[in-house]
C-alpha cells in the first residue's frame, strides 16, 4: 500500500509559501520571527507565565532549536563542501564569541559600582539582548543565502526563541506598553540582520558560507545549553520538563521528514 502525498501536499506542507518567488519567499518567512517576537510582547504586556511554565517553554525551545542543528544547519555545513579547517577555525570563534559574550552579560547583571543602580543594568542587559538578537538573524540570513530550506528552518526554529524572549521581556522597569515597543524593536532587528546576512552572503564561496554556518552553529548550540536549558533549571524541575525538550525536537523533525516523503 502506498502512504506518500500528492507533490503538491508535500511542497504545501513543508513549505506553504512554495508558489510564490525565491525572494518574496524569503522576505516572507523572514518576517516571521519578527512577528513572533512582537507577538511574545504582546503576550507579557497581558499574561505572567509562572516559573514552572517559562522552564517548560524553555525546554520545549531548546528541543526545537537542537532539531534545527541535527536536521537542517549540520547537514547544510556539510553539503558546502568548506575546507575542514575553515569550519574548526569558524566553529572556534563562535564558541570564544558567545563565551566572551557571557562574560560581559554577567558583567553587566552585577555591576562593579552599587550606586549605577538597577536601571543601568537593565539597559546593559537589554543592549545585550539587541545584540544577541541581531546575531539570531544573521545566522537566518545566511540560511537563505545556502539556498535550500536552511533559512526556513532556522526562521522557525529561532522564532520559538523569539517567543520566549518576548515573554521574558517583564521587570520593574519594563512592563507595559514599554514591553511591546521593545519586542517591536527586537522583531526589527532580526529583520533588518536576517536581510543584511542573506543580501551579504548571497552568492558568497562555499568556504565563507560554510564558516558563517560553523559560526551560527556554536553560537545554536550556546544559546541550548547555556540560555535556555541553564534558566530552565534554575526552577524546580518538572518530571515532564525532558518530554517536553523531546517534543520540541520531535514536532520539528516530523515537519522535516513530512515534507521530504516521496511524492506520486
Amino acid at each position: 500500500m502506498d502512504f506518500s502525498l500528492p507533490t503538491h501536499w508535500n511542497h504545501a506542507l513543508y513549505n506553504p509559501f512554495s508558489a510564490l518567488s525565491g525572494d518574496s519567499q524569503a522576505m516572507i518567512l523572514m518576517a516571521v520571527p519578527a512577528l513572533i517576537a512582537l507577538i511574545g510582547g504582546i503576550m507579557a504586556s497581558v499574561w505572567q507565565p509562572s516559573h514552572g511554565t517559562r522552564s517548560l517553554i524553555q525546554h520545549f525551545a531548546a528541543g526545537v532549536v537542537l532539531a534545527a542543528l541535527a536536521v537542517e544547519l549540520l547537514p547544510e555545513i556539510e553539503r558546502e563542501h568548506a575546507p575542514g579547517p575553515v569550519l574548526i577555525a569558524a566553529f572556534a570563534a563562535g564558541s570564544i564569541f558567545m563565551y566572551s559574550m557571557k562574560l560581559w552579560t554577567i558583567r553587566l547583571e552585577h555591576p562593579g559600582n552599587p550606586a549605577s543602580g538597577a536601571k543601568s543594568g537593565n539597559i546593559g542587559l537589554l543592549l545585550a539582548t539587541f545584540i544577541d538578537v541581531a546575531m539570531d538573524g544573521f545566522i537566518i540570513g545566511a540560511g537563505f543565502a545556502a539556498g535550500g530550506n536552511t533559512g526556513m528552518i532556522l526562521a522557525l526554529g529561532l522564532s520559538v526563541e523569539l517567543l520566549f524572549l518576548g515573554l521574558s521581556l517583564t521587570s520593574e522597569t519594563i512592563n507595559g506598553w514599554r514591553i511591546i515597543i521593545i519586542s517591536g524593536l527586537l522583531g526589527l532587528t532580526v529583520f533588518s540582520f536576517s536581510s543584511l546576512g542573506n543580501y551579504v552572503l548571497a552568492g558568497a564561496s562555499p568556504a565563507l558560507l560554510g564558516g558563517v554556518l560553523a559560526f551560527s552553529a556554536a553560537a545554536l548550540l550556546y544559546l541550548v545549553t547555556e540560555e535556555l536549558l541553564m534558566e530552565a533549571h534554575e526552577v524546580e524541575e518538572k518530571n515532564i520538563s525532558t518530554l517536553v525538550l523531546f517534543s520540541g525536537f520531535l514536532v520539528f523533525w516530523s515537519i522535516q521528514l513530512l515534507g521530504n516523503l516521496p511524492a506520486h
